[in-house]
């Protein structure tokens, strides 16, 4: 049985390298290709693929964790295995909470791509084995997780962003800014700001 894949990645150089490699495997066949997530919204519905590689940088618009939440709400939906260069905790939870199957790095391994593939077709996981563990980390860890909002406010503070631009982002006020940096840096243990930056990009909570 031969395995219907889309591509969606903003760069064509990539994408033509993807499909060379791809296409070299007598099981899979790249039937689609799309640099945006309309794009791959139309790609997908037009040729029904049995799995998309996402990648989660797509230029100035939608980025690939929205678009793969998109593909996945379509009936019937593609099994979405991303494939990307970031391994932050945050892009990890938040691709595989818009249901992606598997996430790959681009430098796997040939053969870990196509069984990566292989398996999200069969409905199984495919990780890369640093983004396994970042989540044993994860799992094992005695500190306190992050929110989904107090990742938000990490990614804005390494932004540069002062409180009063932290509220006008999240829409909140001053003061709850300021609890949400009280609680982020007891969980970090650090007290400033830039300890707080510094220690979620070491354990890889936010990327830079």
């Amino acid at each position: 049985m031969t395995l219907r894949l889309v591509l969606v990645d903003d760069h064509p150089v990539v994408r033509a390298g993807v499909r060379a490699l791809i296409e070299s495997s007598d099981d899979l066949q790249v039937v689609g290709e799309a640099a945006d997530a309309g794009a791959a919204m139309r790609v997908v519905e037009a040729e029904r693929p049995d799995v998309v590689l996402m990648d989660l940088s797509l230029g100035d618009g939608v980025g690939g964790i929205e678009a793969t939440a998109r593909l996945r709400a379509l009936d019937p939906a593609p099994a979405v295995l991303v494939l990307t260069t970031y391994d932050s905790e945050s892009d990890i939870l938040r691709a595989l909470d818009a249901g992606a199957a598997g996430y790959l790095l681009k430098d796997a391994p040939p053969e870990q791509l196509f069984a990566g593939i292989r398996a999200v077709a069969k409905g199984e996981p495919a990780l890369a084995p640093s983004v396994a563990g970042v989540l044993m980390r994860r799992a094992a860890s005695p500190q306190p997780r992050m929110t989904e909002r107090e990742v938000e406010v990490l990614e804005l503070l390494a932004d540069g962003l002062g409180n009063r631009e932290l509220a006008k982002a999240l829409f909140v006020s001053e003061a709850t800014v300021k609890s949400h940096l009280s609680h982020i840096y007891g969980k970090l243990g650090v007290d400033t700001r830039a300890g707080a930056v510094a220690a979620a990009i070491e354990q890889r909570i936010i990327r830079r």
